[in-house]
């Protein structure tokens, strides 16, 4: 029994992770006035017929701290890619000057930084979700165990186990939110 005990904490234990992780890559997208590669990601390029992640038909870096540029491995990708930046609508407009591909970050009004920190506070409260379902999960299937034998205070204490990880997990997200907003709202 108590081998199922473990194994269902350190599922749960798994699962918060992998909700911490994809709380840190949607708040890397988020942009916080910084250029940062991270922006890029997910936007994809028709490259032989296929959907392509930009960054694997260019070199992609970050030239100052509003500036990020874009160099295709052939040039005939220039147009693509400055398609494909358009029509994911980052809100930043490409400039090609038939070498590369700048994108300049706009200074943000205070208006914009509220709306990203919105946006961060919406991820961080999906992550949240996220983690009291796994709590929730991870308590029925202790109670489950219970019903099939398990005694009530080792029932309790795997309870207990199981709630004091989502509370470590949830202050996690919390410090992540603080620190994207702090980024966010520093001018």
């Amino acid at each position: 029994m108590s081998e199922e005990l473990d194994l269902i904490i350190d599922d749960a234990e798994s699962s918060m992770k992998k909700a911490i992780n994809h709380l840190e890559g949607e708040l890397l997208k988020i942009r916080a006035g910084k250029a940062s590669p991270a922006m890029l990601e997910g936007i994809t390029v028709e490259y032989y017929g296929a959907p392509t992640p930009i960054s694997q038909v260019a070199n992609i870096s970050v030239l100052d701290v509003r500036t990020i540029s874009i160099q295709p491995w052939e040039k005939k990708m220039l147009g693509a890619i400055e398609k494909s930046i358009m029509m994911a609508n980052i809100g930043i407009t490409p400039q090609n000057d038939g070498v590369q591909i700048r994108l300049f970050m706009p200074p943000l009004t205070e208006e914009r930084r509220k709306e990203f920190v919105k946006k961060a506070a919406g991820e961080a409260e999906f992550s949240k979700v996220a983690v009291r379902n796994i709590r929730r999960d991870a308590i029925e299937a202790v109670k489950k165990l219970q019903k099939d034998g398990l005694s009530e205070d080792v029932a309790k204490d795997a309870e207990k186990n199981i709630q004091e990880l989502t509370d470590r997990y949830i202050v996690l997200v919390e410090k992540h939110l603080a620190a994207k907003e702090k980024e966010m709202l520093t001018i």
